[in-house]
């Protein structure tokens, strides 16, 4: 693979040279890459901005076609772009398969939103002009593209959440240009895609900079995308540390800009005492959602809470032979494998904490195992020692031990904010325990009833985020048909004639989408 940063539609040389590490093996993989140079990151904002000017007053049905190009163009990779993410994050070939399914599946969501056109949320209040005291003026308001958009790439997901994933996909539903800064785990994976989107943009008459692709494997080129002032919105998907750094360079900034950010989360599951006594088996199979890919997703759930019972007893046996019978995976990156290391090292070597189970199965034929653990903490110690609620990026989850019910909804109550909380529990208890059940919505951005929190829908309902320290700002989500609010602001056009008024806030609709229209929703 050629050494490139994929600006625009043209490939220019950059800095300094690196290769992707294939975590498996330690071995550095053969394609060479260039970091980009800060004026690289200027060039790609200005063609960006360029861009913005006609691109966020394209037609839907042809946003809607490139759309549907990308996903079409990253299908046409076939196997190279399966086999080389594979060998840049150590993650299996069925995992990245049904990744690269999401990745297409989400495309073609945004492009099916995009020609049915309500999202724009087209609001509508004719004059009244005989209207007493005052008369009311005509004023119909919309959404509209906030401007050129920085995406940060995730390490979890080289394809869903990094350069076409979903943060790219709605900024460019929204009609916004997107300036991908690709993660350095995986280089070709992005350089693969990128050509992809490169390959839809020109296909569809797109201008030159409504994408670009830059990478770097330090922080040089993200630091100048940030605070270049064409810049007008940041998404990132990594650490509590990158993301808050993100954040406060973006308000430091002659403009602040909004930075959306996901940044962590230990996805704490509630183990009522009736639902551990009577499904005692089913729910030690919660070592999955715990161990998965090594326990490499957002909402891996690192912390189990419940009250001491037989019950528990019982679980923890069950869930500790599923544990150990679980194998080691490898892990993304080898930074990201000895962070796992040392915070869960961090965890065991406290003398409050316990081993319940430990994996018997390590893969010493691969490099960077993340062994999947699950440790013990009495209530008491856990609500006095800050540390035990940071996340362990990994295969590692803490059960919390309360004396009775009282103790556990105080654990509830010191949690911070979250993506997920998970309840297992049997009917009854939702009533009792309703004191605890109805925290759970202040708590987390999304809230479970009987089943683990990893498995996201990408639909229309589906809450990816929460509370700080989970997020940025919870009010918004970064999966799904809502995430493309991030990218869009309201304008209100006030007194204008019907022929100079967006499409959208026309009389007669011409564009059939929902709207309110004096109170009323309407065709």
């Amino acid at each position: 693979m050629e050494t490139q940063n994929l600006i625009g539609y043209s490939y220019v040389k950059g800095g300094k040279a690196f290769k992707a590490v294939n975590p498996a093996t330690g071995e550095y993989l053969d394609a060479e890459f260039n970091a980009a140079s800060v004026e690289d990151a200027g060039k790609a904002m200005r063609l960006a901005a360029e861009a913005f000017e006609t691109y966020s007053l394209t037609n839907r049905s042809i946003k809607a076609a490139f759309l549907r190009s990308i996903a079409d163009e990253i299908n046409n990779l076939g196997d190279a772009l399966i086999e080389c993410a594979m060998a840049e994050s150590g993650l299996p070939e069925a995992r990245l398969q049904g990744e690269r399914g999401r990745t297409t599946g989400q495309l073609n969501m945004y492009a099916n939103m995009l020609e049915e056109g309500s999202w724009v949320e087209a609001v509508i209040d004719t004059a009244i002009p005989d209207r007493k005291p005052l008369p009311r003026a005509d004023i119909r308001k919309m959404m509209v593209p906030i401007g050129p958009a920085v995406v940060f790439g995730a390490s979890n997901f080289p394809m869903a959440f990094s350069v076409a994933g979903g943060d790219t996909c709605a900024a460019l539903a929204a009609g916004c240009p997107v300036v991908v800064k690709a993660h350095p785990a995986h280089p070709g994976t992005s350089a693969l895609v990128g050509s992809a989107v490169k390959k839809a943009a020109k296909a569809n008459g797109l201008p030159e900079g409504v994408f670009s692709l830059l990478f770097d494997d330090g922080y040089t080129v993200g630091e100048a995308l940030v605070k270049h002032p064409e810049t007008k919105i940041v998404t990132f998907t990594g650490s509590l540390k990158g993301g808050m750094a993100l954040v406060k360079m973006a308000r430091e900034r002659p403009e602040p800009i909004p930075v959306f950010a996901e940044m962590g989360s230990t996805n704490p599951i509630i183990l009522l005492p009736q639902a551990l006594e009577k499904r005692t088996e089913e729910l030690a199979k919660l070592a999955v959602a715990i161990t998965n890919n090594a326990g490499q997703f957002c909402t891996q759930p690192g912390l189990l809470l419940a009250v001491q019972s037989e019950a528990l007893e019982k679980f923890k046996e069950a869930l500790a032979n599923e544990i150990k019978e679980i194998s080691s995976n490898t892990m993304l990156t080898p930074g990201i494998y000895s962070s796992f290391n040392k915070l869960s090292g961090n965890m065991l070597s406290d003398e409050a904490v316990t081993l319940i189970a430990q994996s018997n199965k390590l893969d010493t034929g691969k490099q960077n195992q993340g062994v999947p653990v699950v440790t013990q903490i009495s209530a008491s110690a856990f609500l006095a020692d800050e540390k035990f609620k940071e996340e362990v990026f990994g295969p590692f989850s803490m059960l919390v031990v309360a004396e009775d019910t009282a103790q556990l909804e105080q654990v509830v109550n010191s949690l911070h904010g979250q993506l997920t909380a998970s309840i297992m529990a049997e009917k009854e208890e939702l009533t009792w325990y309703k004191n605890i059940t109805d925290k759970l919505a202040k708590l987390a951005g999304r809230v479970i009833l009987n089943g683990p929190p990893t498995g996201v829908e990408v639909g229309n309902a589906i809450q990816h985020g929460g509370p700080y320290p989970s997020t940025s700002d919870s009010r918004f989500t970064s999966v799904g048909t809502g995430a493309i609010k991030r990218f869009v602001r309201p304008v209100c056009w006030q007194n204008w004639e019907n022929d100079l008024l967006p499409d959208e806030l026309k009389d007669g609709n011409p564009l059939n989408i929902w709207r309110l229209y004096n109170n009323e929703w309407t065709r």
